[in-house]
């Protein structure tokens, strides 16, 4: 039997998260985002983790410890994150209270975006940023181009 292209649970894009402590960020996610562990391979040392899945919602998210042989950074090795997770939720103000509970901080509040979103970013206590939103209203993209020049001019930045 041949298998599927696309592993069953998973959908065409998944994010990897390399980390410096993936077993704590795990219980983080749980708490922070209501993250369901599917699995956990420990690395050569017994200790790390050399392959992790989690699900949030319908969505999957891959996860290891840094390992200098891979190739890959975590984003305290790097001095910052160099990508975010966008996650969709019901109720993002809940959402993100909990995120902030658990331990993340605050990059940007929650508030009501031009491109019709409530939209609030925080960093994980591992260096990954996050992006939380309750879809909230469908815009044009005319609609979009005179809000986000208007968003702009109000933050003081260029529009054009």
């Amino acid at each position: 039997m041949a298998a599927k292209p696309v592993p069953e649970g998973f959908t065409t894009v998944t994010p990897y998260l390399v980390l410096h402590n993936t077993a704590a960020a795990i219980e983080f996610y749980k708490k922070a985002f209501g993250a369901e562990e599917v699995m956990r391979m420990p690395g050569p040392d017994g200790r790390s983790v050399m392959h992790a899945e989690i699900r949030i919602g319908q969505s999957m998210i891959m996860l290891a410890d840094e390992f200098p042989q891979s190739g890959t950074a975590a984003p305290k090795s790097l001095g910052g994150s160099t990508s975010s997770v966008h996650l969709y939720v019901e109720d993002v103000d809940k959402a993100f209270g909990r995120a902030v509970s658990a331990g993340a901080t605050v990059l940007f509040p929650v508030s009501d975006m031009f491109w019709g979103d409530r939209f609030g970013k925080l960093t994980d206590p591992f260096g990954h940023v996050w992006s939380i939103a309750t879809h909230k209203e469908d815009v044009t993209p005319e609609q979009c181009a005179e809000r986000a020049a208007a968003f702009m001019a109000k933050m003081g930045g260029c529009s054009g």
